[in-house]
């Protein structure tokens, strides 16, 4: 077991890291259906695989959010985290002594594929902790529920000339995010391995409009987003199984926590996902490394084997 998580770091690139996330692209790029440059649906089959657990170093994991209240989350290796495309999506996890929801809350440098490091309290549902090392089955899941609805955190040192924004309880992976301020027409946002959404260019002084949408092409726009970092803005919007358009978001004061710094360091890499209730359609998402679709209208569980080529991609969304 590991017992802290140590973040992507500058240092883990030059070691080689960046030779790995190439590798990754590149299988993703000839994964591609139909020499398309938008990803298939994940695939529905499980997956076997380990589990370790590890205590969390600090307030927060690499896809910056902050602890789950049930302390229930798993940290995947890079070519499962996919430079954060994973981030806030949820595997149903298997081990000797049963079943355990667990979001994905942070990266695993050191983790290989099918090596998922939970928390400790996830890994003691499923698991003797004196084992240490624990034979699974894991599967991503189709529209979880979520603990409530979409909230929007602009990052502290964003601006009106850089726009930066997590967006969390989005149920599914997330294929694109854009803003627009002011009633302007919308910018189309980049996602960072540390869970962020960029504009570098800026968004304007707002409030904003955020269309967000996932890999099956479900979407929702929440409005009346203010700049004002550190905050986590709550809305009545939710994406999995249909749209929806809010008018106003609502604030609550977040804690500053070392994910959330002024400065974009890095932090992990990023996956895709989809809901079941909406034909799944191409999309811009990371490919996954096993691309068979999911049957269209189910709410079947589909796995998580997901790459880092989310950033690369173009919107097809």
């Amino acid at each position: 077991m590991s017992a802290h998580r140590r973040p992507f770091s500058n240092r883990w690139l030059a070691a080689g890291g960046a030779a790995v996330l190439a590798g990754i692209i590149g299988v993703a790029l000839l994964l591609q259906t139909g020499g398309s440059a938008c990803a298939a649906p994940p695939s529905t089959s499980a997956k076997s695989g380990k589990a370790t657990f590890y205590d969390l170093a600090g307030t927060s994991g690499n896809c910056s959010f902050e602890v789950p209240a049930d302390d229930l989350y798993v940290a995947l290796g890079p070519d499962q985290y996919a430079a954060g495309a994973s981030c806030g999506a949820y595997l149903d996890v298997t081990g000797p002594k049963g079943k355990v929801r667990v979001k994905v809350f942070d990266s695993c440098p050191e983790c290989d594929t099918g090596h998922l490091d939970l928390s400790r309290t996830a890994f003691k549902k499923i698991g003797a902790e004196v084992a240490g090392i624990i034979p699974i089955t894991y599967k991503l899941v189709a529209n979880p529920s979520v603990p409530g609805p979409v909230t929007v955190r602009i990052k502290e040192g964003a601006s009106q000339y850089w726009f930066a924004a997590r967006i969390d309880n989005h149920a599914n992976l997330l294929s694109s995010v854009k803003v627009s301020s002011g009633g302007g027409s919308f910018k189309t946002a980049h996602r960072e391995d540390y869970n962020y959404w960029l504009i570098d260019s800026g968004a304007g002084s707002g409030p904003y409009k955020i269309k967000i949408t996932d890999v099956y092409g479900n979407s929702t726009t929440v409005s009346g987003i203010d700049m004002k970092p550190g905050v986590v803005q709550k809305t009545s919007a939710s994406i999995s199984g249909g749209s929806s358009t809010v008018e106003k978001a609502t604030t609550t004061k977040a804690k500053t926590t070392a994910s959330a710094s002024a400065s974009p360091a890095a932090k992990k890499s990023s996956p895709a996902t989809k809901p079941t209730t909406v034909a799944p359609s191409a999309s811009s998402v990371a490919p996954l490394l096993e691309s068979a679709p999911a049957a269209p209208g189910t709410t079947e569980d589909a796995l998580v084997n997901l790459t880092a080529a989310d950033a690369t991609k173009p919107n097809c969304g």
